[in-house]
């Protein structure tokens, strides 16, 4: 049976074990929630630790007989304006309809959630019987119940800037390159003309296929209500898909044939999608989570590439 309580509740051993776990071969009994007994029978034992994540600690793990997924939530969710309650909404509605790993605890102090493993393998074919997959997928998320949070792009902005180190050497460039994104927000507004539920982190590891042919979506952390097509910006950005994969599946997604708006539509939200992506790498280099000279390159190439973007489409 799964849990997806929403009320918050003090646990004084919750809050001694929630510090960040850097270390991925930490011992079990660091690893393990102390209040395992909430949603297991048995205590849990730990089987390895799952990478891939760039925010997130997950582990795989074993109780009842069955093998969960232990996600140990980032330390600086609320610098990377993660809103927890609206994962955890969004979550029954997508584990209702069958199109998320199962549900078995949220942890209503938001320090960690517990899913079932899905078996299965990471999606990542952009051949177009995989992009109908993944377009019929989006549209049964885009058709789930509508919950109370709103993707606010420019609060999200906002907040991402109050995490960011004002005398990083990559901030003036940032910085300008904000004031230059505030048009494209405003016509992708303009261009808008429906709202639902999207999960909003659809890369390739966030999307599983099971028994060949059933797709899931996992990681629904930045899930709330917003532009469907902020949601295939995402897609088409950290899939790398060309010009006429990107066709293919807002075709399958619309049901019709792609017109000239739907194509400015998406080009106005991927470069604001990747101004987010620069924002987000930025609050983690700054918040001392991802201090790799690789992450400050992507910053500050990323901001050059938008740029050079959002020129080409002023022309």
């Amino acid at each position: 049976m799964a849990h997806c309580r929403l009320k918050a509740g003090d646990n004084p051993l919750l809050s001694l074990w929630s510090r960040d776990i850097n270390d991925m071969n930490a011992p079990e009994s660091e690893i393990i929630p102390p209040d395992w007994q909430r949603w297991s029978r048995v205590r849990p034992s730990l089987l390895r630790p799952l990478t891939g994540g760039l925010t997130n600690r997950s582990f795989l793990i074993e109780a009842n007989g069955e093998r969960l997924v232990l996600r140990r939530n980032s330390p600086i969710s609320d610098a990377l304006d993660l809103n927890r309650s609206a994962e955890a909404a969004a979550l029954r509605c997508a584990d209702s309809a069958g199109i998320c790993a199962p549900v078995i605890y949220c942890d209503p102090n938001h320090q960690y959630l517990v899913t079932r493993f899905i078996e299965g393998r990471q999606w990542g074919d952009p051949e177009a019987a995989s992009l109908k997959q993944l377009a019929q997928l989006l549209r049964r998320i885009h058709a789930l119940p509508a919950i109370d949070v709103r993707l606010d792009i420019e609060e999200k902005i906002a907040n991402y800037w109050r995490s960011i180190n004002r005398r990083a050497d990559f901030c003036q460039k940032l910085w300008e390159l904000d004031q230059n994104v505030r048009r494209h927000i405003a016509v992708a507004h303009s261009l808008s003309d429906s709202d639902c539920l999207c999960h909003n982190d659809l890369v390739m590891t966030n999307l599983i296929v099971a028994n060949r042919e059933n797709l899931y979506a996992i990681d629904w952390e930045y899930a709330a209500m917003g532009d469907p097509f902020y949601e295939l910006a995402v897609i088409t950005k950290e899939h790398g898909l060309n010009r006429q994969q990107q066709r293919m599946l807002i075709a399958e997604y619309l049901n019709r044939p792609v017109g000239k708006l739907d194509e400015m539509r998406l080009d106005h939200w991927r470069l604001i999608y990747g101004y987010l992506s620069a924002l987000w790498y930025a609050v983690q280099w700054c918040t001392g989570s991802m201090k790799d000279a690789s992450i400050y390159d992507c910053i500050t190439s990323r901001v050059t590439h938008l740029f050079a973007q959002s020129a080409a489409m002023s022309q």
